[in-house]
C-alpha cells in the first residue's frame, strides 16, 4: 500500500467529512464546530482531525489535490489533567504500614519530602543527602542540578536505611547509591517503581497511585499550607512556571479558608 493510506480504522471518521469533500479552512473549522456540538470529547475529535490530515497527506501526495487545505491548521487543545494526589491522612496511612521495609520507608519519604521523580531517586548516591545541611542535591531532566529542602523525617528514614546496611555489610560509603537492590547494586527505577506499587496496594489506595503521585502530593501539600508557586517550581525543577501553575487548583478551598479568616468583609 501507499505510505499514508488512510487506515481502515480511520475510515468511519472520513464518512463523516463526506459531505465536505469540497474543503477549504472554513468549512474544516465549520466540520470541527459540527463535531464539538455533537459533544465529542477534544481527543475524540482530536483523533477525527488526525484522520484528515493523512487522507489530504494522501490525496496531495498522488496528486488528486494540488494543496492541502490543512496546512498548519491544529485540532484543540487537549484537556489539561489534574495530577492525582493522596490527602495528609492517606500519606500518614502509607508509613504507617507495619512491615514497610527500612528502604522503601526511605524511598517514600524522599519522594513525599523533596518531590522528587523515581528516575531522580534512582540516581541518587549517599553523598548527595547533605545530613547536616538538611538539603539533596539532585539531577534532573538533562543532567541539571538543583538542591532541594529534605525534612527530619526523611533524613532519619535515610539514617536508619544506612545503619542497617552498615550492619548487613551492604555497601553503606558515601560514593554508595542511596538505594540498592538485592543483589547490591544500585536500585533501578523499574525495580523502585514495582517495590513501591506493592506498598501503594498494601496502603488500600481506591485510586491509581504512582511514585509520580508522591511528587503531586508533595506540591499540593506545600501550596496548600502557604509555599509560594515560584519556590515550588525551583523546588520540583520545573524550567516554565506554567508548567507548575497545574498545582494551583488544588489550593482553591485552602484559599477560600484564608480569605475567609483575613478579610473582613468575607462574611
Amino acid at each position: 500500500m501507499f505510505a499514508g493510506i488512510p487506515s481502515p480504522e480511520s475510515l468511519s471518521s472520513l464518512e463523516r467529512f463526506a459531505s465536505f469533500l469540497d474543503a477549504n479552512k472554513p468549512i474544516i473549522r465549520k466540520y470541527l464546530a459540527f463535531l464539538s456540538e455533537k459533544k465529542l470529547s477534544k481527543a475524540a475529535v482530536n483523533r477525527k482531525f488526525s484522520s484528515l490530515r493523512t487522507f489530504y497527506k494522501f490525496l496531495t501526495l498522488n496528486e488528486y489535490v494540488s494543496a492541502s487545505p490543512m496546512g498548519s491548521m491544529s485540532g484543540p487543545k487537549k484537556d489539561k489533567k489534574m495530577p492525582a494526589f493522596l490527602t495528609e491522612e492517606e500519606m500518614r496511612n502509607l508509613f504507617e504500614i507495619p512491615e514497610l521495609s527500612l528502604r522503601d520507608k526511605a524511598m517514600i519519604e524522599l519522594l513525599y519530602s523533596c518531590g522528587l521523580r523515581i528516575e531522580e531517586l534512582a540516581r541518587l548516591n549517599i553523598k548527595n543527602i547533605d545530613f547536616l545541611g538538611n538539603t539533596v542535591t539532585v539531577f534532573g531532566k538533562g543532567g541539571k542540578e538543583r538542591i532541594v529542602p529534605i525534612g527530619e523525617p526523611a533524613l532519619e528514614a535515610m539514617r536508619d536505611y544506612i545503619i542497617q546496611r552498615r550492619q548487613n555489610k551492604l555497601p553503606a560509603e558515601i560514593n554508595s547509591p542511596a538505594f540498592l537492590n538485592v543483589r547490591a547494586k544500585r536500585l533501578d527505577q523499574r525495580t523502585a517503581r514495582r517495590a513501591l506499587h506493592n506498598w501503594f496496594i498494601k496502603a488500600g489506595f481506591a485510586k491509581k497511585v504512582s511514585p509520580h503521585t508522591l511528587r503531586h502530593t508533595f506540591a499540593t501539600h506545600i501550596l496548600d499550607r502557604g509555599c509560594d508557586l515560584r519556590s515550588v517550581q525551583e523546588m520540583l525543577g520545573h524550567k516554565n512556571l506554567v508548567t507548575t501553575q497545574i498545582y494551583t487548583h488544588v489550593t482553591v478551598e485552602s484559599l477560600k479558608r484564608v480569605y475567609e479568616k483575613a478579610h473582613p468583609r468575607a462574611k
